[in-house]
């Protein structure tokens, strides 16, 4: 089964993404702020990860860094999850190193058919 690490501050956004992940048959472990992430990521490998940009500690962006700068996750899939809507946020992002960016909020068919590529 697919392993999902969901990065998420807002806790009904984290409802729902698990909710959807529960149905398409993920296994999923959730962190509410980057030190979390970062912590749970040393003790733990996902096939995915789910990252918020805006996190309350510290930017998503940064996390994403610190996190794939280990062994165990430089080829493990980190899909921004994020409000930022502009282009230019998008393009920022991808440029980051990101292998997807999916606005919030989720349109949940479109998340659905985007997830299936990440499962084992």
């Amino acid at each position: 089964m697919t392993s999902v690490l969901v990065v998420e501050d807002d806790p009904l956004n984290m409802k729902l993404v698990f909710e959807i992940l529960e149905m398409q048959d993920f296994t999923q472990a959730g962190v509410v702020n980057g030190a979390d992430a970062i912590e749970k990521t040393e003790k733990e490998v996902f096939d995915l990860i789910l990252m918020n940009i805006g996190l309350p500690d510290m930017d998503g962006i940064e996390v994403t860094k610190i996190i794939k700068s280990r062994t165990s996750y430089k080829d493990v899939p980190v899909v921004a999850l994020t409000s930022f809507a502009m282009k230019e946020d998008a393009e920022r992002i991808m440029a980051e190193g990101f292998n997807e960016y999916m606005q919030k909020p989720i349109e949940v068919t479109d998340f659905v058919q985007r997830l299936k590529k990440y499962r084992k």
